[in-house]
Order: structure tokens, then C-alpha cells, then sequence
């Protein structure tokens, strides 16, 4: 099989400040994305030649994203892969351009949860969907198993558990504090985690990302091209993604301590990319922490930390802003929230502006090799892509 690697480059992108955007359309977020990926990336709308638009609640069809950009009469494919949803959209627009399908193609995700007025995600899902959850579970449940699973593995008791997860929380908004973009920008104390409300045990209020609105985009063109659009492009490594096959609840095997999909996806990745040592070859990394639990498996299942030795890695610092391996350094889904749509192209878009030096207050040390980690569903029944990006041919 083929690989992507050094075939296509990201030469723009666009990203909202995510939030509670009650004063901005879906469509007015498209329309600030895009023009704003037009503009990084030097073109006109009337360039692209394909669109690939990630949302899962604004509507069924690409006239969403068409109608507001006014992209008439050229293919629009709208893409929907719960919440790894922006990473497909990104995926469908490098291969069509790898493929020779077409030379420009935009990728853009959008999501607007707040109108909805849910506290979560809105469940309007035909029941066949989310027939592997347990009637009664929410997400912070399903998470929060997960977290006390981890803790008896590794021999933590539930207070040094939660001082583990508070410590993610902390260093997350530390990093959103730094980021225009963010939804949340205010730095918060060990004191002010160990002590907010408990929303599942073990996880409290700062162990869960918000409900936000957003919506980012990329530009995606052909490698041999991406200089005559800027003299920094960024080009795609890997894309993989991994579908798991929903047996954690039937299963006694699972251990509710991992994500299988992402130890597969973050495999392939790493192979398709020809990277050897993850921990050491990848400069930073964006991951779907949409819990803080969330983060400190994937430290593991990303071969970013040993297995077990996650706790010691974030005790160290290892993954603060300043650190060896820098993760989530515009504070993550901590920070932004998660409207399903977008996240994995913002992701993506922090991604972007650390390997080009641009990432202002929060710009870690020569980055070459990024990545982003972008997951749906719960543990036990996830869907999970892995992307690598770098600054070097």
C-alpha cells in the first residue's frame, strides 16, 4: 500500500476563537475560517477546486459549506466520523490531492453545540448508533470508569489519581492562557482542581473540556506546488485512522485502562511516517483530551511515555510547554471545548503555526516533527486518527 508521506502540504489555515459564539452563524464561522486560510495561504475562493466540510449537527449535505463560501458547482463532500470529524475532512482533501484528483483542495470543520442548549453533546443519534453504551451512561461516566480502571492498574489510590489529573488540568490552562484563540485563557491552581465540583468521580469540574462553538480550515495542495504559495508549508507525513470494533463493554479482556484504536493508528502512523522512537522524534503533539484521563493514556498508547510510567512523565514535567515533549500547547480540548467538527483541523492549526515558528507566547524550541491525536467514542468503542505533519521535506 501507498504511502501519503511528502506527497501534500498544508500551505494555509484558518481557526475562530472557539467559545460561546452566540453572536456567529455556522455560516459566519465558515466564512472567518476560510478567508482566513485564503489569506495565510495566498489564493483566491475562486482556487479551490475540491471542499471536504466535517460536521455531524448543522445539516446532511455540502451546500452547509457551500452556500456561505459561495463554492458553486465544484465537489463538496461532507464527511462525519463523530468526533475525530475535522481529521476526516483534512484526510479526504490530502488523498484527493495525492491522488491527482484535483491540486487545491480546502478542509474545513464546523460545529455550533451552544445554540442546541444541551449541557453535553446533543443525542439525537438513531438508537442502533450508540447501541454499545449502557442505557444510563454519559460521557464523563464512561471516562471516569476509565480513570479508576487506570488508578487499580497502576496502583494508584483515588487521591493521587485525581492530584495526577489536576496536574493535566493545570498545565492545559496554563497553555490556554497563552492562546488568543482559546475558549478559556485563565490559569488555574492545583487547589482550584482538587476542589471543583465533582461532576463523575473521580472527575471533577476541571477534568472535562466544555461545550464550545467553532470552526477551522486548511488549505491542502500538492507537495511539488507548496512553495509557490509560501516559503514555510508544512507537509503531510501520515493520516491513519483506526475503527475500533465496539467490544469494551462484551469484552472481560478489556482492561478499561487503554484505547486500543489509538495504539493501532498511532502504530500506523509512525510507520507510514518512518518515525522509530515516537518519544523522542516528535517535537509536539495536540491529543483529544477530552477528559484529562483521556491525556494520560494516550501518553502511553502514543509510546510517548512506557507503559505505566505516564504518571511519571506528567509528575516531571515532561509534557509542560517547556518540556521534552510539549503536548497540547494551546491548551487543548481543556481550553477550546470540542464542537465535533472542528477540533481535529484546530488540532491541527496549532500544529501548523508551532512547526512555521509562529505560535507567539506559547512557540516551544525548533519543532520539525508534530502531531495530532483526534478521538470519537468512548473507551472500548472508539474511532481514532493519528496525524503526523512536518516542517521538512
Amino acid at each position: 500500500m501507498e504511502s501519503i508521506k511528502n506527497k501534500v502540504a498544508i500551505v494555509g489555515m484558518g481557526c475562530v476563537r472557539f467559545g460561546e459564539n452566540f453572536d456567529k452563524s455556522i455560516d459566519d464561522m465558515l466564512i472567518d475560517a476560510a478567508y482566513e486560510a485564503y489569506e495565510d495561504a495566498g489564493i483566491d475562493p475562486k482556487d479551490i477546486q475540491a471542499a471536504w466540510f466535517g460536521n455531524l449537527w448543522a445539516g446532511h449535505t455540502g451546500q452547509i459549506l457551500a452556500t456561505p463560501l459561495k463554492l458553486s458547482y465544484i465537489p463538496v463532500t461532507h464527511t462525519e466520523n463523530a468526533c475525530a470529524t475535522g481529521s476526516e475532512a483534512l484526510r479526504g482533501a490530502c488523498y484527493a490531492v495525492a491522488a491527482g484528483a484535483c491540486d487545491i483542495a480546502l478542509a474545513i470543520g464546523v460545529e455550533k453545540l451552544k445554540d442546541t442548549g444541551f449541557m453535553g453533546l446533543p443525542q439525537t443519534r438513531p438508537n442502533a448508533t450508540w447501541s454499545y453504551r449502557l442505557s444510563s451512561m454519559t460521557a464523563p461516566a464512561g471516562f471516569a470508569l476509565m480513570a479508576t480502571r487506570y488508578f487499580a492498574k497502576n496502583n494508584l489510590s483515588i487521591e493521587e489519581g485525581k492530584k495526577l489529573l489536576a496536574q493535566i488540568a493545570v498545565k492545559n490552562h496554563a497553555n490556554g492562557a497563552l492562546c488568543p484563540k482559546a475558549q478559556f485563557q485563565k490559569e488555574i491552581t492545583m487547589e482550584m482542581a482538587l476542589k471543583a465540583p465533582m461532576i463523575s468521580s473521580p472527575l471533577s469540574l476541571f477534568d472535562c473540556c466544555p461545550v464550545s462553538d467553532g470552526a477551522a480550515a486548511a488549505i491542502v495542495v500538492r507537495a511539488d506546488w507548496a512553495k509557490k504559495f509560501r516559503p514555510d508549508p508544512i507537509y503531510v507525513k501520515a493520516l491513519q485512522i483506526s475503527q475500533g470494533p465496539r467490544e469494551g463493554f462484551m469484552s472481560q479482556a478489556y482492561d478499561y485502562a487503554h484505547v486500543e484504536e489509538t495504539r493501532r493508528a498511532g502504530a500506523a502512523a509512525y510507520a507510514e511516517a518512518g518515525i522509530k522512537d515516537p518519544a523522542t522524534e516528535i517535537s509536539c503533539a495536540e491529543v483529544h483530551d477530552c477528559f484529562t484521563i483521556t491525556e494520560l493514556t494516550i501518553m502511553e498508547d502514543l509510546q510517548f511515555s512506557k507503559e505505566g510510567k505516564a504518571p511519571e512523565d506528567i509528575a516531571a514535567g515532561r509534557y509542560a510547554l517547556k518540556g521534552d515533549l510539549p503536548v497540547n500547547t494551546d491548551g487543548g480540548l481543556k481550553c477550546f471545548g470540542h464542537p465535533i467538527g472542528a477540533t481535529g483541523l484546530r488540532m491541527m492549526y496549532e500544529v501548523y503555526k508551532q512547526l512555521q515558528g509562529k505560535a507567539e507566547k506559547r512557540q516551544i524550541v525548533n519543532p520539525r516533527i508534530g502531531l495530532t491525536h483526534n478521538q470519537g467514542g468512548e473507551p472500548g468503542a472508539a474511532v481514532v486518527s493519528v496525524a503526523i505533519v512536518g516542517n521538512e521535506l
